[in-house]
């Protein structure tokens, strides 16, 4: 069972349920054709945007991949700056990282050492939120360096893995989605 947003768009219909994949037993929920809509990802973008806008957002922070195919234009949408969240390695100058859980080991994230400052607010952008730990973890990195968390946003919740409980760890911020998958 689904819910979306308070919006009149049907973002749902641009997801598609791909079952047994990556392995047996997973339903994996392909957001490729909302992508390839110029209609639906406007729509996704704009929302997204207009619910966080107002609320003096400076910088969005995409984790990698797909975080910055969606967090690029929300940031452009709301007039802030874009921060991409690397794997290790990936960035050339001074970097700050965070290193999080995942059910099967752990990952790293790293965003320029000179990206925030105090005084930024940051929005988290993602295309789909499941456990939560990346996000959360870029949530993190962004108090560690001193700048306001203002929340996160997604086109794709998979509410019955409790990603809210990840996110509550670090704070009261709210976790806005277009669809949500319970």
């Amino acid at each position: 069972m689904s819910e979306t947003a308070a919006t009149d768009f049907d973002f749902e219909s641009y997801i598609t349920d791909i079952p047994d994949y990556p392995e047996p037993g997973v339903v994996f929920k392909d957001i490729t054709p909302l992508f390839a809509d110029a209609n639906a990802m406007r729509q996704a973008i704009t929302a997204l945007a207009d619910h966080f806008r107002g609320r003096g957002v400076t910088k969005v922070i995409g984790p990698e991949a797909r975080g910055f195919m969606v967090g690029v234009p929300v940031a452009l949408e709301l007039g802030a700056g874009f921060i991409p969240a690397r794997k290790p390695g990936k960035l050339p100058r001074e970097t700050v990282s965070i290193s999080y859980e995942l059910e099967y080991g752990t990952d790293t994230l790293e965003i320029h050492a000179d990206a925030l400052e105090p005084g930024d607010r940051v929005l988290i952008i993602d295309d789909l939120v499941a456990t939560g730990g990346t996000v959360a973890a870029t949530g993190k990195l962004v108090q560690n360096m001193g700048a306001e968390l203002i929340g996160y946003g997604c086109i794709l919740e998979l509410a019955f893995l409790n990603p809210r409980d990840a996110l509550a760890a670090y704070g009261d911020q709210e976790l806005f989605s277009l669809v949500k998958v319970s």
